[in-house]
């Protein structure tokens, strides 16, 4: 076993395919093909689960990863130190439900300014490709909320895929609405009270079940319903619809301006948002950052931390 080789696994994980990676690391496919298979021979585990749709880490090959990243960080400080070389590339992704107060933190990571280089991702996603980001090792960290309708199936799927959920904190829903709804001055709404307007969500995709909605109350039936899948296009339409969306009610006018403002939705549902981690996985010191920006901001707003 070679550092080179697990810095190619490494590598491919980040890549999400060995033609990829492979272009990246200036080599051949079948070269960087035949050095994993090397080393899957050697440890004598299977470190991908090839497919005709591509490859994804085996249970064995997450664990795999997990110490393989430790030791390509620490060579990488180790020459720092050492042998005067440039400090090593800090990296780091991140998948999320559609947060702001998720992308606000992704923010305030990065302006920390600690390293010269950096490549970090940020994928405001589906639940469900979530899950699987954090699960195959492609995000270190997962946001995504449960409560009292999703919870159950919600957690027997990150049992199977050997994830832990660790609570941030309870919120009470709102709505996000336009300014200049007439809405949006009311001290709090009902279903009731929105009823004729137009109800938007995030499309889910494949696993458009209701259980991994981004929204509560997803079984209530509305009589004008829009499915987007990005965030900006949906406070679009939220301004130029006069719609709105059920959210936890975190809003940041510095990144997203002052025309969206929350409203306390009359329910007694609450939402509990909280973070995924591999069982196996070691954050690196980028991810252990971002989680603690990601507190200090949840704290600023002034809701009690759960951990």
């Amino acid at each position: 076993m070679t550092l080179q080789q697990l810095k190619y696994v490494v590598k491919t994980v980040q890549c999400g395919s060995i033609s990829e990676a492979a272009k990246q690391l200036f080599i051949s496919q079948p070269s960087l093909s035949n050095a994993i298979r090397e080393l899957e021979t050697e440890l004598g585990i299977a470190i991908f689960r090839r497919t005709s749709k591509g490859i994804a880490l085996t249970t064995e090959g997450a664990e795999f990863l997990s110490y393989a990243r430790q030791v390509v960080e620490q060579t990488e400080l180790l020459e720092y130190r050492y042998q005067n070389k440039q400090e090593p590339r800090r990296l780091c992704s991140i998948s999320t439900q559609h947060y702001a107060f998720a992308v606000n933190a992704f923010v305030n990571l990065i302006r920390q300014g600690n390293s010269g280089e950096y490549e970090f991702t940020l994928r405001e996603t589906r639940t469900y490709d979530i899950i699987c980001d954090v699960r195959d090792l492609r995000s270190e960290v997962g946001l995504l909320y449960l409560n009292d309708f999703n919870e159950k199936v919600i957690r027997r799927l990150l049992m199977e895929s050997h994830l832990v959920f660790h609570p941030l904190f309870a919120a009470k829903p709102h709505v996000f609405v336009s300014a200049f709804n007439p809405l949006a001055k009311r001290k709090s709404v009902t279903l009731e009270d929105l009823e004729e307007y137009p109800c938007l969500s995030f499309e889910q995709g494949q696993y458009n079940s209701f259980y991994f909605s981004e929204e509560i109350l997803s079984t209530v039936y509305h009589k004008k319903n829009i499915h987007v899948t990005d965030r900006a296009t949906l406070f679009n339409l939220l301004i130029g619809l006069n719609g709105y969306t059920i959210c936890s009610g975190i809003l940041n006018s510095d990144l997203n301006g002052d025309n969206i403002v929350a409203v306390p939705l009359e329910t007694e549902d609450r939402m509990v948002i909280g973070y995924i981690l591999s069982k196996k996985a070691v954050l690196s010191s980028a991810a252990q950052s971002y989680l603690a920006e990601l507190k200090k901001l949840i704290a600023a707003y002034g809701y009690t931390l759960m951990e």
